[in-house]
């Protein structure tokens, strides 16, 4: 019964037509949130590798410091009495 209500319903020519503008519609509501989606992941992507680059940043300028230092105390202290540290 409901099955030849939903098909009587179905078979007029307007209701056809409400029926593809409907799910035209609903395509490309899915398609812009879909974007809107992606979007935010690269978005996300953007900013964790800016992130990246200023942890790496920071630790390439920790290794070069640390390459710099004095071995010993007799370095230490001939830093100290040239200025040079």
């Amino acid at each position: 019964m409901i099955a030849s209500i939903l098909g009587g319903i179905a078979a007029t020519p307007w209701v056809r037509a409400a029926l593809r503008y409907g799910a035209i519609a609903l395509a490309i509501v899915l398609f812009l949130l879909s974007i809107r989606r992606s979007g935010e992941r690269v978005g996300r992507l953007a900013e964790r590798l800016r992130t990246r680059e200023k942890t790496n940043d920071v630790q390439r300028r920790m290794l070069e410091a640390a390459a710099r230092r004095p071995r010993n105390r007799d370095e230490l202290v001939d830093r100290l009495r040239n200025g040079g540290f």
